[in-house]
């Protein structure tokens, strides 16, 4: 009878009603509008300060996780003299790979949180590693040469093979080495990478960047990222328009085939022939488009043909994304498709843009700055006490049915996450310097 009575009293101090606490009270002795929600993640509480202790705790898991290493294969000893690198030299086991399109953007992520926090420590993360990929290049090259067939670790830097090899490393490294901190020299690697996208990957007739799996003749949305921001950065570096022409032909051939003008949204794969084509719009790969924009408008000169092209459509992508939004600040693994589960490496990448584009002026903060702090709220409550990015979806090819996206794996170590991650939590730093915001009738609400 006693835990019958201490039971009936809890539930005359509140009850339940669809997830949400209902509070006892009236409009007279409770000023009911000021009740505090009970939401599934922070709002109204982010602080710079407390994104710094989430980037904190993503390096400390990912310095400890990638060592920059080159060891025996046999006897796993450390090879103290990378001169003497050799067929029988492999990298030192982490949880990633040094040398990947998703460590391009935790390279990338890296250099940003040490530019906006200030510490240090960020990016002395890439430096340190790109100067030691370049370093292991240099050394494995006269072998490379000698035995184009020779088991190096470095194979996808001197033999690129896919634009997953090209792009994003070859991004990374150009705004290193720009940034002025690199000890090496690496512009034989950036040339490399810049040889490929232009010269080598497989093209449709009409020029556009495409792949022959899992079709023949197949256009990729996630290869805008594994190629264009390579270009544009290796127009900065020199000077020379040719770049950031190809860049803007490209985006053109592959928006006029996967863009979606009615929904606003991308495809997630296009294949020639096919008719009628299904369209599936995942939502990383619309956030590989998404970053794609960001970086041509932050490298391509005002005033150059073709870029407000760029503006207008990313403001357009935007605006569908926002419509799509859960509740809880995460985007759906299909975006237009509430059943499916909700993923955190997009997110995470749309969380940058749209803070991104309205620190540039190309949004309005009002509109936008709630939405992107909360899709921050939202990445930041899945980075665990290990530093570890969770409910990331692992490495995805391309399907023609919805079961191939709703039942995809999520997984801690799906590189995937931890670049945007990194990039998020930088850039809603710089947002909140910026516009700080304040609560107004219980709503998060940027004045300027």
């Amino acid at each position: 009878m006693k835990l019958i009575s201490i039971v009936c009293s809890l539930l005359l101090v509140s009850s339940v009603t669809f997830g949400q606490v209902q509070h006892t009270g009236n409009d007279v002795t409770t000023p009911l509008h000021l009740l505090k929600p009970d939401y599934p993640v922070k709002y109204g509480e982010t602080k710079p300060q407390d994104i710094k202790v989430v980037l904190d705790r993503l390096y400390a898991y990912l310095n400890a996780a990638t060592p920059m290493q080159l060891v025996n294969k046999q006897s796993g000893e450390v090879l103290q003299n990378l001169k003497k690198a050799d067929e029988s030299s492999i990298f030192k086991q982490g949880d990633f790979r040094l040398i990947s399109y998703e460590w391009g953007v935790t390279y990338t992520g890296m250099l940003l949180a040490g530019q906006v926090t200030g510490d240090k420590k960020f990016t002395e993360y890439t430096t340190k590693r790109i100067d030691f990929i370049s370093e292991v290049a240099s050394n494995y090259r006269p072998l490379y040469n000698k035995n184009p067939k020779a088991q190096i670790p470095v194979r996808s830097v001197l033999d690129p093979h896919a634009l997953d090899d090209a792009g994003s490393m070859c991004a990374a490294i150009i705004k290193t080495s720009m940034a002025g901190s690199l000890k090496s020299e690496v512009r034989p690697l950036i040339n490399n990478y810049i040889n490929y996208i232009m010269t080598k990957e497989f093209r449709l007739a009409d020029g556009t960047l495409a792949r022959n799996r899992p079709q023949p003749n197949t256009l990729w949305l996630d290869d805008l990222y594994m190629s264009l921001p390579a270009l544009v950065q290796m127009g900065k570096l020199t000077s020379e328009t040719k770049y950031f022409d190809e860049a803007l032909k490209q985006f053109q051939l592959f928006s006029g085939r996967m863009y979606n003008k009615q929904n606003g949204l991308y495809m997630h794969g296009w294949v020639q022939d096919m008719d009628p084509h299904p369209q599936f719009h995942w939502a990383r790969a619309n956030g590989w488009a998404l970053l794609t924009k960001i970086e041509l408008l932050d490298a391509i000169p005002e005033g150059h043909p073709g870029r407000d092209e760029i503006l207008t459509q990313l403001k357009t992508h935007i605006k569908a994304l926002a419509s799509l939004q859960h509740g809880t600040g995460f985007w759906h693994q299909l975006l237009d498709k509430n059943d499916s589960y909700l993923e955190t490496s997009a997110t995470a990448i749309y969380a940058y843009c749209i803070a991104h584009a309205v620190n540039k002026g190309w949004l309005d903060v009002k509109a936008y700055g709630p939405m992107a702090l909360l899709a921050w709220n939202a990445v930041s409550s899945k980075v665990n006490a290990k530093g570890q990015v969770e409910d990331t979806c692992v490495g995805t090819g391309m399907g023609f049915d919805p079961a191939f996206y709703y039942y995809r794996p999520v997984n801690n170590y799906a590189a995937h996450g931890y670049g945007p991650a990194l990039l998020a939590g930088a850039e809603i730093i710089r947002l909140l310097q910026n516009h700080p915001y304040e609560i107004n009738d219980s709503s998060i609400q940027f004045t300027k």
